[in-house]
């Protein structure tokens, strides 16, 4: 194990948060709606989890699913989620805001990174959508993000692992590259051999059978595409441990 490579799992709930420092991660990101990518969590969620563990705690600030370019009510939401953040004890938040031409919006991000201030910032995985990633990396180092959650600008890390050493090269030591997406106890120590990164980000949530002993059919909570009615996802307390030995 390399003491100085850090793990960050990305979670959705205060229970997972506490599995997640049990079982040796550095850090975690606190999300909802992981279907869609991760929104912005509860006030609730968020004072429970800080009560809870000890760890370095980020918060996704992330009004909805889809793009990265938000309205002005969706930009006013972001900047309380970031003033919540900050009153419950994060001590960062993840969030990034794109142009509709796919460039980074200076004028916004450079707004939420002064609101967050003395909060850690890291630009999320809008990264993977810019339009050119080696003078969008520019950008974010200009604006004092204090890394990059990316999977290269592919659907995984493995895939992706090419540009993010492009990126680390760039980068130098003015900004953390944290490779995330894909990553799993099968291909933890691969990567790090490709990569060579600080920190790493992953999700290993495994699933549960749900408490309900009465359980009514043909009543919904979701759309058409939905999860199933009784089973929860957890973090996995085993891949957790299995990954962070292997770093």
């Amino acid at each position: 194990m390399n003491k100085n490579v850090k793990l960050e799992i990305c979670l959705d709930s205060a229970e997972s948060a506490v599995i997640a420092q049990e079982n040796g991660a550095d850090r975690v990101e606190l999300c909802d709606n992981l279907f869609q990518g991760g929104t912005t969590p509860s006030t609730g969620v968020l004072r429970v989890t800080r009560k809870n563990i000890e760890i370095g705690l980020q918060v996704i600030i992330r009004p909805r699913g889809g793009d990265f370019l938000y309205s002005h009510y969706e930009f006013e939401a972001m900047k309380e989620d970031i003033k919540i953040s900050k009153e419950e004890g994060a001590d960062g938040v993840v969030f990034g805001i794109l142009s509709a031409d796919g460039t980074i919006d200076v004028e916004r991000n450079a707004e939420l990174v002064s609101y967050a201030h003395p909060m850690n910032c890291t630009f999320h995985r809008a990264f993977d959508v810019v339009r050119d990633h080696s003078s969008a990396l520019e950008k974010v180092i200009e604006l004092g993000f204090n890394r990059i959650l990316t999977s290269g600008q592919e659907a995984t890390v493995l895939e992706g692992a090419p540009r993010i050493v492009e990126l680390i090269r760039q980068a130098g030591n003015r900004i953390t590259i944290m490779p995330g997406n894909g990553i799993t106890p099968r291909n933890i120590e691969r990567i790090i051999d490709l990569i060579g990164a600080r920190e790493y980000h992953v999700a290993v949530d495994h699933a549960r059978e749900s408490g309900m002993s009465f359980r009514p059919g043909g009543v919904y909570m979701g759309g058409l595409l939905r999860p199933p009615e009784f089973l929860n996802t957890y973090t996995d307390p085993v891949q957790v441990q299995v990954i962070k030995n292997l770093m």
